[in-house]
């Protein structure tokens, strides 16, 4: 009987524990990931939020808990890096986000390879838009907060010669934004695809935001930092966090995509990104 009893003992911690380990691989609760990056080229402190690959996932009704999650982090500028909409799922979801969020921050976005998949970009477009949002496509804008003043610039996903008449691919868009850096500013870039650091790096730009690596789907914390992403392949080298390219910071977020994933994430949170830029002598 005593053997007995330690082999269900046994049995049972081993039931509890394949269920944690279940429970924790399939999470699919928002996370938060914060990133404190020091730059000389501002005095104060400004705070970017950055949604990338919602994918017209949703978060609640009216995506109440998404769009709670970025107020409470009182961000300075919104900065949406493309694949917001999806190319199977309605764009209702997205809308709703834009309803609930545009009008309290700067919002500034840029396009990922589904809006174009979706052949609906030019709609998905208009309806950004329509809620006072800047496209950044070869473009950027000088702002200034709180007596901060930074560049925001970005490029549309390169999907864009193959899916429309738009003949100014990446490279375009990045020579026509080379000039930038050279006010001295602190310069953003906005891109969807993180894989192409190499491209962005020689333009001088501090700091690199992406999504579209969907923090390579499954994920073994410390020690596989993702199976697959899209365009990168096996092993990708840049799904999630802070990589530095020449003089460069990248920072990939792991996107907000759920439901329209069809495989699912495993020990892969979806990621809302939240970003200081602290200024220092």
């Amino acid at each position: 009987m005593p053997q007995i009893r330690k082999r269900t003992v046994w049995l049972v911690i081993l039931l509890i524990t394949a269920a944690a380990v279940l429970l924790l691989a399939f999470d699919s609760r928002l996370s938060i990931s914060f990133y404190s990056i020091p730059t000389s080229k501002i005095a104060g402190k400004v705070r970017v939020a950055l949604i990338t690959d919602l994918h017209s996932c949703q978060y609640g009704a009216k995506q109440a808990s998404l769009i709670d999650a970025i107020n409470k982090q009182a961000p300075d500028i919104l900065l949406f890096g493309g694949d917001i909409c999806d190319d199977i799922l309605p764009h209702e979801h997205t809308e709703a986000l834009l309803q609930g969020i545009a009008a309290a921050y700067p919002c500034y976005y840029v396009t990922g390879n589904h809006e174009y998949w979706s052949m609906d970009v030019e709609e998905i477009l208009r309806l950004f838009q329509s809620y006072g949002v800047t496209i950044l496509n070869g473009t950027c804008d000088t702002i200034e907060i709180r007596g901060q003043v930074i560049n925001i610039c970005g490029i549309t996903d390169p999907d864009v010669t193959e899916y429309t008449d738009s003949s100014v691919g990446i490279k375009e868009q990045l020579e026509a934004l080379k000039h930038i850096p050279e006010n001295g500013k602190y310069t953003i870039l906005l891109a969807h695809r993180p894989e192409l650091i190499e491209d962005y790096a020689p333009y001088g730009f501090d700091l690199v935001l992406s999504g579209h690596a969907h923090g390579g789907q499954w994920r073994l914390p410390g020690i596989v930092n993702g199976i697959y992403s899209p365009n990168q392949g096996w092993f990708p080298k840049y799904t999630s966090g802070k990589y530095r390219v020449e003089d460069t910071l990248l920072i990939v977020s792991r996107g907000l995509a759920r439901e329209s994933t069809k495989i699912p994430r495993i020990f892969n949170r979806p990621e809302l990104v939240v970003a200081d830029l602290i200024g220092e002598p």
